[in-house]
């Protein structure tokens, strides 16, 4: 180390980065894997803010918190927002529309370092759309995770400082009790989440804490490791094989963070301790080499280019996975742009020195950086909902759904409409209603008050309804909820993604607790004993007529019954085994691509017809599937929002033939 507040340069260390960021791409371009590379980027940057920031506080000199993060992050912006730009002008130009929202809102996530949030929610949101390729700012949830804890580990350091000074704790012990408390804590925490919901647990801030602490700590530990020469060699060599072999032995991407993630930090570990001191043998030759020192000045730049630059490819070819030769051409594109990007933006930033002397202008750059994509990507996103807004103000009357049938209403269509919903607003086509359940409607058991949601008309509803299951009743909801205003019905929905209400139906794997919430669901009805209750009657298959009855539906419509309810059921919808929507914004509404004879889709007649007691069945195949043909697009209006959910605009259009169907059951009254 050097004066106070600097750490010496490691040459080994900085070519440890490169042998890292050199396996990230090369697992990700040609293995399709996690390579465990990231996790050595963690550990490495947790470990040069902690020498820093203890050999401060060995020397008494002031923590200059303040200082930091702007001289942090003045440095790590400008990289970050070119490439946040290039890929926000590539998706203009090349991407679907389809994908324009969710990289909208990914690229306000990576600006303010919450794309690891963004990311856990969405992978544990049963809603979000299932998109063939990953967003091209995916990768950018470890630098958020890194810029979160660029934040708090200064803060840390604040208050151990403070601590320090009025008492007689030596710092060096007392940092180490820190972070050895951090290290425990959330390893102990990443090990449970990842066993009990890995996919939000990678993304997880909290599950990651401990691979800084052990950063921190080797920090902490090295002035006092002492290790004979050929100890440190071996020490080195076993960390530099282990960090090669991680994500070949281990499924990186399916069973971290957890424990499992000790072998890139242990390893990571092992090579900064080995080439502690110099050491003949030891692979702080190999690492602190021309090529790699090369190499690793562009890590950064490399990191952030060589991700979007995969997902362009695989989107563009709309292909899934990479060939030698295209991966090859891949790898060489992102080292020329991850050149030019550190050349022309980081590598100047970071040489402006004179910046870290005047804060306020250090400032002044962050916010130029963030107004740099805020600006456009505002201006983007408005000028598409006004076009939006504009072209459904101009066609309002042009979108009939299925009352341009002639079975329907038979009302004309008009040729040129643009197509509803939007592209850019797909993700918005759930059915919801206006609020969680309250009052006399909240359930007492607090699994199914998660899942439940209201619609009130007040005192002078006239009745009380039950919109009950998955996501496949939750769309005909579409349906019910103009019914239920013209009624003047309370609404209340219980819905739980991927768990249908039959009481022995397999729920889809990942939702969770599902006989659980069937159970207490159940005894919420029953206390309820609304009028009306609305469910799901069969199941379809993707890509096949395998239409069933849902398993255990007799018992669940015998207790439903039991309320002196009404029971509603809805045939289920056919089921593809690709994207509708996608394959209309990529082949027109009228492509015989996207498009399913309806005997390839679902079974010649409802089978639940006479196996569900006295409940009342309701099949509107023919309005999805007239002509003995599945159309993607009905009367303007696309039926579907992935491969197996109707969109709730075309769903609402369905209303009408829903009432008549009710009406003819007795479960309604028409004028």
């Amino acid at each position: 180390m050097s004066a106070a507040g600097s750490v010496a340069y490691r040459a080994d260390i900085d070519g440890l980065r490169a042998l890292a960021i050199l396996l990230v791409v090369v697992y990700h371009v040609w293995l399709g894997r996690v390579s465990g590379g990231v996790d050595v980027f963690l550990m490495i940057s947790a470990f040069f803010l902690t020498a820093s920031f203890a050999r401060r506080m060995k020397h008494g000199a002031r923590m200059r918190v303040g200082t930091y993060w702007l001289r942090k992050f003045r440095r790590l912006l400008p990289a970050a927002v070119v490439t946040l730009l290039g890929v926000l002008a590539t998706a203009y130009f090349l991407y679907p529309p389809t994908m324009w929202s969710t990289l909208w809102r990914q690229t306000w996530a990576s600006l303010f370092y919450l794309q690891n949030w963004e990311l856990a929610f969405s992978e544990v949101d049963y809603y979000a759309r299932d998109e063939q390729v990953p967003s091209a700012l995916q990768h950018f949830w470890s630098l958020s995770v890194q810029g979160q804890v660029f934040v708090l580990w200064p803060l840390i350091f604040l208050v151990v400082a403070f601590v320090v000074r009025r008492t007689r704790i030596r710092a060096d012990l007392l940092l180490a009790v820190v972070f050895g408390l951090i290290f425990a804590a959330s390893l102990a925490f990443s090990i449970h989440e990842t066993a009990t919901n890995q996919t939000f647990a990678y993304f997880d801030t909290r599950t990651r804490l401990w691979e800084f602490a052990a950063g921190s700590l080797v920090a902490l530990a090295i002035p006092f490791f002492r290790a004979p020469a050929s100890v440190r060699a071996v020490l080195g060599w076993v960390g530099v094989i282990g960090i090669i072999a991680c994500g070949i032995v281990i499924d990186v991407r399916g069973g971290f963070p957890g424990y499992l993630a000790l072998w890139p930090v242990l390893c990571t570990a092992a090579v900064i301790l080995g080439g502690a001191a110099p050491a003949r043998g030891a692979p702080s030759a190999l690492l602190a080499s021309r090529p790699l020192r090369f190499l690793g000045r562009d890590a950064y730049a490399l990191y952030l280019v060589h991700w979007p630059v995969l997902i362009t490819w695989l989107i563009v070819t709309d292909r899934t996975s990479v060939g030698p030769l295209a991966g090859l051409a891949i790898i060489v594109i992102s080292f020329v742009l991850a050149r030019v990007v550190s050349g022309s933006v980081e590598n100047p930033m970071r040489r402006l020195t004179a910046l870290d002397a005047r804060p306020v202008l250090g400032g002044v750059v962050i916010l130029a950086c963030l107004a740099t994509v805020a600006v456009p990507l505002t201006v983007w996103q408005i000028a598409e909902r006004v076009r939006v807004e504009s072209a459904a103000a101009e066609f309002a009357s042009d979108y009939p759904g299925a009352a341009a049938l002639p079975f329907g209403e038979g009302v004309p269509v008009r040729a040129g409409v643009p197509l509803l919903p939007d592209p850019t607003s797909i993700g918005d086509e759930w059915v919801a209603l206006e609020s969680d359940c309250e009052e006399a409607f909240r359930p007492s058991s607090p699994l199914v008050a998660r899942t439940c949601v209201q619609l009130r008309v007040g005192d002078g509803a006239s009745g009380t309804v039950v919109v009950v299951g998955d996501s496949h009743a939750q769309q005909w909801m579409g349906a019910v909820l103009p019914i239920a205003r013209e009624q003047g019905w309370n609404v209340i929905a219980l819905l739980k993604g991927g768990c249908s209400f039959a009481v022995d139906e397999p729920p889809v794997p990942g939702s969770q607790d599902c006989e659980r919430w069937r159970t207490a669901a159940d005894r919420y009805i029953q206390r309820l004993e609304p009028d009306v209750v609305f469910g799901m009657a069969t199941k379809t298959e993707p890509g096949g007529p395998g239409e069933r009855v849902l398993d255990g539906l007799e018992k669940t419509v015998e207790s439903l019954e039991s309320t002196g309810a009404e029971v509603v059921l809805f045939r289920d919808n056919p089921r593809f085994t690709e994207d509708i929507f996608e394959c209309v914004v990529e082949n027109g509404a009228d492509s015989v691509l996207c498009r399913t004879d309806r005997s390839d889709a679902l079974a010649r007649f409802d089978p639940a017809r006479g196996s569900v007691g006295g409940a009342h069945l309701v099949d509107l195949s023919d309005y999805l599937c007239p002509e003995d043909v599945c159309f993607p697009v009905i009367g303007n209006v696309a039926v579907y929002l992935d491969d197996n959910h109707l969109t709730r605009m075309y769903a609402a259009t369905l209303a009408p033939m829903l009432a008549r169907e009710l009406a003819a059951a007795g479960v309604i009254e028409t004028g």
